[in-house]
């Protein structure tokens, strides 16, 4: 029922060390039974973690922060979302779960609408006092009804029946923020919304979420081909949830993660799948975890978090290399009030978070920040073309540097997306040719080149990472115009000769 991690640093050094590694908001779980039993909610932040024995904690609570420790816990909530809001944090209050502990299973008694400890009325209730609790907090953006609804007791037709009640009690308790809704089976399956859509008084702040984890597919990722099983994967995605986004809603990935030891070939395989597929949707996201390390979990004092973005201590990150790769996702590539530029395609690389970008026309290609990613067009005849020029992007032969050129009716300035994944970016030297040749990174980490095309059969133990692209639209604002003057100028020249 508190924040993890008061134990090991200050309340506003955790604030700002959310800010510092490009994270906007926080997705803060709060129990149901906090907002609902007056008993628990009035427990000292102190009492409650001596009767969990915990001195420890709460004598480094009392050390790092000694404002909290003799609040009650409801209020100790509230000065975690102040002082976020005093860091220009955005938060979302996550209705996680009723009776406080560890989330989730089937059989915990708190998955479903009349489990043990999920009492609708109560539950209805408790949305309501949270929100309204919130109702002057400008930081409260939005409040998630339920966390993972699931186990044996699920069905849509009470799925519809409460959590249509739920979101109209938020509502009118608050109606500045918005409503999130969560599916079913650990809210993996929104599927039943493509025939029946929730009715509500209220529009224009409606939000589903999905949750999409490497287990929730159990060890598929390590066990079978990753271009087959991402392909696999992000269509039965699409169909249990991202048909949402073909319909206007908006759909939020609230929860999804790695072990960041970078040791779990399962995670491993499926984080470049995600990455790609989060960033041609364009989704907003929640990453699950920042903690590195929990006061008490499933028994265990102390107990570490290996898929958190912080260290143990709290006082590093875990995996820079980790945080680089979806830094580029932190800002949006479309959407309202990002710029007046028409979209246009850029090539993603999930592996590094970079896109291909140039520095001339005259060089090679190269990995680069995806601000400063030249604006393409795919033409109906699949070449990659220089947004408002004629060149087009070519390849010269295996292992060779890509570049852009004029003659752009060859077969070498044609890409397919050929394997499983639609993510190899493929091309034939010749029409004649019989083998394909495909992007990829050269071993310098940096360079753009063309490769025979990895990973393509039923190969199990092949990593095709490192050729995996994404051809995405964006309208963030051009970094320059120069490459496009450069061209004109070149071609100026040509004619003079």
């Amino acid at each position: 029922m508190l924040a993890e991690g008061l134990s090991k640093q200050p309340l506003d050094a955790i604030s700002q060390s959310i800010v510092s590694m490009g994270f906007n908001c926080v997705r803060f779980t709060w129990p149901l039974y906090l907002a609902t039993d007056d008993n628990l909610a009035t427990l000292t932040v102190r009492q409650s973690f001596l009767s969990l024995g915990l001195n420890e904690s709460i004598a480094a609570i009392q050390l790092k922060n000694p404002a909290l420790v003799d609040l009650p816990l409801l209020q100790a909530y509230k000065a975690v979302v102040r002082n976020l809001g005093d860091n220009n944090i955005m938060v979302i209050l996550d209705n996680h779960i009723s009776k406080p502990g560890w989330c989730c299973s089937n059989s915990d008694g708190n998955g479903f609408f009349g489990d043990k400890y999920f009492d609708p009325d109560l539950w209805v209730n408790g949305l309501t006092k949270m929100a309204g609790l919130f109702n002057d907090t400008p930081n409260v953006v939005g409040m998630s009804l339920r966390n993972e609804l699931r186990g044996p007791k699920q069905n849509v037709n009470d799925w519809y029946k409460y959590m249509q009640r739920g979101a109209e009690a938020v509502h009118v308790a608050n109606p500045n923020v918005l409503v999130i809704l969560s599916g079913l089976s650990f809210d993996n399956d929104l599927s039943f919304l493509s025939n029946k859509q929730v009715q509500l008084s209220f529009s224009s702040k409606l939000v589903f979420e999905l949750h999409w984890y490497a287990f929730s597919n159990g060890n598929a990722w390590a066990s079978g081909s990753p271009n087959q099983v991402c392909g696999s994967i992000s269509s039965s995605v699409m169909r249990r949830a991202g048909f949402l986004l073909k319909q206007g809603w908006p759909l939020f990935i609230s929860e999804f993660g790695i072990d960041q030891r970078g040791t779990n070939t399962n995670d491993n395989r499926y984080f470049g799948c995600i990455l790609g597929l989060a960033a041609e949707l364009d989704v907003d996201w929640a990453l699950w975890t920042l903690q590195g390390s929990y006061y008490l979990r499933q028994g265990v004092l102390g107990m570490e978090e290996f898929y958190g973005v912080l260290s143990y201590d709290w006082c590093k990150q875990r995996n820079s290399s980790f945080l680089q790769r979806i830094s580029t996702l932190q800002s949006p590539f479309q959407g309202p009030g990002l710029s007046d530029i028409k979209p246009y395609k850029v090539l993603f690389h999930p592996a590094t978070g970079l896109c291909v970008a140039k520095k001339s026309v005259l060089e090679p290609l190269y990995l680069g920040s995806c601000d400063e990613s030249e604006a393409l067009d795919y033409t109906e005849q699949h070449s990659l073309v220089l947004k408002g020029t004629m060149m087009c992007l070519k390849a010269a032969g295996e292992g060779e540097k890509v570049t852009f050129g004029v003659f752009c009716s060859d077969s070498a300035s044609h890409w397919e997306l050929i394997s499983d994944s639609k993510m190899h970016v493929s091309t034939k030297l010749t029409a004649n040719s019989s083998s394909s040749l495909c992007l990829d990174v050269d071993s310098d980490g940096r360079t753009i080149v063309t490769n025979t095309c990895r990973c393509l059969s039923n190969d199990k133990t092949c990593d095709p990472e490192n050729q995996w692209f994404r051809i995405i639209d964006s309208s963030r604002p051009v970094a320059s115009k120069n490459s496009v003057m450069e061209w004109l100028f070149r071609n100026l020249w040509w004619n003079v000769l």
